[in-house]
Order: structure tokens, then C-alpha cells, then sequence
């Protein structure tokens, strides 16, 4: 006999994180064997524990989100399944993490039980995407930034003059200038601070 599906709980919102666990660890072949609460934490935790699926919150803290450390397991831990659990299902988080092998995308407001039947399918090589967010994914469509527009935007997100934004990316201040433009003109946005929220809430950046 094959022992529990072993699970690691990565959420910075402790009291949502052990609400699931504890919640999870009523059913029989489940086992949670690590909690993180950060991405940098999570990617530690599934290297010393070796969990079967990895259940990621969406945005974390530290500049790791549950894409990235997805993305990354999918390197170190490629037997590890990965499933995303988010509040901001937006349309380019979706496609981000299907391109980083994510199997599940489910919403925060899912039951105990209904993440347990997910879980499973997961670990058994399916796949589950929630209707809705994939919805609002396909009536969204993809992003019509280029790569390195949307390095450009995001480096700019924070208010960094032009001068900075170029040595960041190692651009000329004038090619900064048109990926900003070029960007800001695509997503119909008055000025750069708008174009950077347009896109962040679509889930482009």
C-alpha cells in the first residue's frame, strides 16, 4: 500500500494556512509534512521535505510569488505537482502559471472538501482549471506587451526616474522612453503610473 499524498501549504496568511491544514488533515490520505508563508520559505520546505504536491498561494511576500516557485520546483522537484490558490485569479496569472506547469488554479473561496478531491486529481497527473477564472481568462485575452515592454513598465512601477529605469535594464534612457510610451499607448493609458496599474490588474505584470 502507498502511503498518504504528502503536501506542502505555502500561504502568508497564517490563520488561512492553518485553517487548511488542520482542515486537510482529516482526510486519510492526505498528509501535510511543511507550511511556509513566503515563496523563499516554501521552495526551502519543498527541497527538505519532498512533497508530492506543493499548494501555492498566489502572492507572497519577498518578491517570490507561487508562479515563481512553481516554475522553480518544476526544475528541482519535477515529481512535485503544483497547484496555485489565489483571491486575484486575473487573466495573466493564469497563462503565467499553466507556462510554469501549474496542474491546479483554484480560488481562496473553494471548500475543504472540494481542495482535497483537487488535490487528488492533481497528484493522479490531471489537471483543474476553475471555470470562472478561466473565463475571464479567455474574455481578456493575451497581453499585448512585448517582454520587454513589460520589464520596462514593471521597473518603472515604483516611480524610478528614467535615468534608473535605463541602468536597471541596461537600455539608453531613449529606448526606455519608447517601451514606455509604445506600452502606455497599448493598454490606452494617460501616463506610465496608469498603464502599470491597467496592466497589473489584468495580470500582465
Amino acid at each position: 500500500m502507498t502511503g498518504p499524498i504528502r503536501i506542502l501549504l505555502a500561504d502568508d496568511e497564517h490563520l488561512i494556512r492553518g485553517a487548511v491544514a488542520a482542515l486537510l488533515s482529516y482526510e486519510d490520505d492526505l498528509l501535510v509534512v511543511a507550511q511556509a508563508a513566503s515563496g523563499a520559505e516554501a521552495l526551502a520546505m519543498a527541497r527538505a521535505h519532498r512533497p508530492d504536491v506543493a499548494v501555492l498561494d498566489l502572492q507572497m511576500p519577498g518578491g517570490v510569488d507561487g508562479v515563481a516557485v512553481a516554475a522553480e520546483l518544476r526544475t528541482v522537484l519535477p515529481d512535485c505537482r503544483t497547484m496555485i490558490v489565489t483571491s486575484h485569479g486575473r487573466p495573466g496569472h493564469l497563462k503565467r502559471a499553466l507556462t510554469a506547469g501549474v496542474r491546479g488554479f483554484v480560488p481562496k473561496t473553494v471548500s475543504a472538501q472540494r481542495l482535497a478531491v483537487i488535490i487528488r486529481s492533481v497528484h493522479a497527473g490531471g489537471r483543474y482549471v476553475d471555470p470562472e477564472l478561466a473565463a475571464d481568462a479567455i474574455s481578456a485575452g493575451d497581453s499585448p506587451l512585448t517582454a520587454r515592454e513589460a520589464e520596462v513598465l514593471e521597473l518603472a512601477a515604483d516611480g524610478a526616474p528614467i535615468g534608473e529605469v535605463a541602468r536597471r535594464a541596461s537600455l539608453s534612457p531613449g529606448t526606455v522612453r519608447n517601451y514606455l510610451s509604445s506600452a502606455t499607448a497599448k493598454l490606452s493609458a494617460d501616463n506610465r503610473h496608469t498603464a502599470v496599474r491597467l496592466a497589473r490588474e489584468r495580470g500582465w505584470l
